[in-house]
């Protein structure tokens, strides 16, 4: 008769192998940890990068000047023929990584996307500097003025190295995303794709303007200098990114009947809170003048 001579301490199969296969994981995993490599190592290091507080440039005389750090802030408005799930406030504009490739290098890969998403606090991701392009003769601390070329560079990655805001030309291969129209993107290349213009909000007035000096935190246009097509935000658009639900940017320009741009293509250029540092103009209270929700609670028109 049969008996079963296997007791419970007998070890059978590959034991041996999977011991030692156990052994070298877990001194890989060690290895990878003293070193920093570990993914979620890794996707800590660049959030803390890309989520750092920056401080906002202060403007003194009302204008912007190449150097200033600024905000680029799309102002809310109501949907007009947008269908669909429509994102409301302020959007400013932010660097997006691919969400596989920053977890597997520590350098950002160029090109880089970038979207908006609703939120005006100065963070690493969404605060760019003012900078001069090789064809204009703007310097530091000097006052940018309309129809001027300036370049949009932000720090980015580990070594805070300089990406500029670029476009070009939409092709079968290269275009957004969702909308299909002219992508913008970052790159660590200078070139005359990096150019951009400010434009004066009202067309009827943008030739008398024309030479005068950007005042900080006042609607106006941005046009690619390029391709002449002015950055927008669409705002019925959602992409799914590394940080979560924001929505397409591209460059196109929207046009009414009265060929004036839509406010998808309005732009402030957001400098920081004088009294604070760590805000930035949109959370400066509004003068009484401007503020009328107390004047219409008095009077009961919200009632």
């Amino acid at each position: 008769m049969a008996q079963n001579l296997y007791g419970p301490g007998v070890r059978m199969g590959n034991w041996n192998e999977n011991a030692y296969l156990e052994e070298e994981r877990m001194k890989d995993f060690l290895e990878k940890r003293e070193k920093g490599e570990l993914l979620i190592q890794r996707n800590r290091r660049l959030k803390k990068n890309l989520l750092r507080p920056m401080e906002l440039s202060v403007s003194k005389d009302g204008f912007i000047h190449y150097g200033d750090k600024v905000m680029l802030v799309n102002p809310n408005h109501p949907p007009w023929e947008e269908a669909g799930v429509f994102l409301e406030g302020d959007l400013c504009l932010c660097m997006s990584p691919d969400e596989v490739k920053a977890q597997l290098l520590d350098e950002l890969e160029v090109p880089c996307g970038v979207t908006a998403v609703q939120t005006t606090v100065p963070t690493g991701r969404n605060t760019f500097t003012i900078l001069s392009d090789s064809t204009s003769s703007g310097s530091a601390g000097q006052v940018l003025r309309y129809g001027q070329n300036f370049c949009l560079g932000i720090a980015a990655g580990l070594e805070c190295k300089t990406l500029y805001l670029s476009s070009d030309h939409r092709t079968l291969l290269k275009s957004s995303k969702k909308s299909w129209l002219q992508e913008v993107t970052l790159t660590d290349q200078a070139s005359h794709l990096n150019c951009w213009q400010a434009t004066f909000l009202d067309p009827q007035l943008r030739l008398e303007y024309e030479g005068y000096p950007v005042r900080a935190n006042e609607k106006l246009v941005i046009y690619h200098r390029h391709t002449n097509r002015a950055l927008a935000v669409h705002r019925h658009l959602s992409l799914r990114t590394y940080f979560g639900k924001e929505v397409e940017v591209a460059a196109h320009t929207h046009q009414d009947s009265h060929r004036a741009e839509k406010p998808k293509n309005h732009w402030i250029l957001l400098t920081g809170n004088p009294r604070d540092k760590s805000t930035t103009m949109l959370d400066l209270p509004k003068p009484p003048a401007e503020d009328t929700s107390a004047v219409e609670q008095a009077m009961g028109i919200n009632t």
